[in-house]
Formats: C-alpha cells, sequence, structure tokens
C-alpha cells in the first residue's frame, strides 16, 4: 500500500473509506480525493448527514424496518391491507417491493437468513416477532418474499413449518426471480411476476 505518500489525515480517511464493502484501496482513494475537492460545506453536509443517519434511525418495533419514528410509517398508515403481511430479509428489500407499487400489505424484515455455516440460528434473526404478529390474529396471508438462495429458501421453509399450525395461508415468491439473485437488484417487471406467481408452501 502506497499510504506514506499521504498526509496522515488523508490516509486516515482513505482507510476508512476502505471499510466499505465493495470498495477496494483504488476506489478509495478517489472518494477521499473526491471529498477533499469539495467546498468544506459539502464535507460537513455529507457528515452531518452520516451521524444523522446513525443517531435517529432504529428498527420498527412491529416490523424491524429501518425507521426515524415508531411504529413506521407503512406499519403506521390505515392504507396498508393489515391481513397480508410479506416477510423480506433486509429493508432495502422493503424500497424494492415498495417501488413497483403492487404491493399493499405490511412487510416483516428478519434482518438476516438462517445460515449455520455462519453461525445464525433462528433465534439470531426476527423470527419470533413474526410469530407474534400472526397470533395476535387478523393476518389471512403471510408472503415469504426471502432471497432465492440456500439460506433465503431455508429460511423460508422453516418460517412455513412456524405457520402452518397457525392456519395462515404461507405463500412463496415464484418465477421470475433467478436463483442465487437478489431481491434490492431485481427490476420492477421480474419482482412484480414474482409476487404475481406466488405459490403455496
Amino acid at each position: 500500500m502506497d499510504y506514506y505518500f499521504y498526509a496522515a489525515p488523508v490516509q486516515h480517511l482513505i482507510e476508512e473509506f476502505e471499510k466499505l464493502p465493495g470498495i477496494g484501496h483504488k476506489t478509495a482513494q478517489r472518494l477521499a480525493f473526491h471529498v477533499l475537492n469539495l467546498p468544506e460545506e459539502k464535507v460537513v453536509s455529507f457528515a452531518r448527514a452520516l451521524v444523522d443517519a446513525k443517531r435517529k434511525t432504529g428498527f420498527c418495533s412491529v416490523c424491524g424496518n429501518i425507521t426515524d419514528v415508531d411504529p413506521c410509517r407503512l406499519c403506521a398508515s390505515d392504507k396498508r391491507d393489515k391481513s397480508v403481511i410479506c416477510v423480506v430479509q433486509t429493508p432495502r428489500d422493503v424500497a424494492a417491493m415498495e417501488r413497483i407499487r403492487e404491493f399493499r400489505g405490511l412487510y416483516h424484515v428478519l434482518n438476516g437468513l438462517i445460515s449455520p455455516m455462519e453461525g445464525v440460528g433462528p433465534d439470531d434473526i426476527n423470527i419470533k416477532s413474526l410469530i407474534r404478529r400472526v397470533a395476535q390474529g387478523g393476518v389471512q396471508e403471510v408472503i415469504l418474499a426471502t432471497n432465492p438462495t440456500v439460506e433465503g429458501e431455508a429460511t423460508a421453509m422453516y418460517i412455513s413449518k412456524l405457520l402452518k399450525p397457525m392456519g395462515v395461508k404461507t405463500t412463496r415468491i415464484a418465477h421470475g426471480l433467478p436463483v442465487g439473485g437478489d431481491l434490492e437488484y431485481a427490476d420492477e417487471v421480474t419482482l412484480a411476476k414474482s409476487l404475481e406467481g406466488r405459490r403455496e408452501i
């Protein structure tokens, strides 16, 4: 690494950018020098946005989505169909589903997937609160929209087994999403078709 070429504050900035996912050394350098070339007020605004996003957001106590109010705006809305819950892996997946403007129900964000290889079990993700929500009554269908990966399928099957004795219709999004693909990268048409073609499991 050629860190010794840079002043200590610049070196530190590059190192911090490198900690971000998908950012290598050269990209970190470009980002650092881009920041250095910005007017100070823009840098301060950027820094404030980072701190505000961290300090002023948390997880919705109902669905587990990232929010700045609790419950989140989706859970609190009287325009959503409270009889249907769509279960997704991350808050980014909620955004992906909302982009298609087809789904009018509520969400439940797992914030992870069951992955024994990585030491992540059912108790490590947001499953218990889903079961509690369904047990309260009023839910007619749970759509399992986890990513079509080995972990996503295993998590969907685990949840469906927990829900089966509760008498709730449990469906899985179907065709349209490639195996190994991520929900957040799917285009609107593909995602709409997947939702449309969901099947009971």
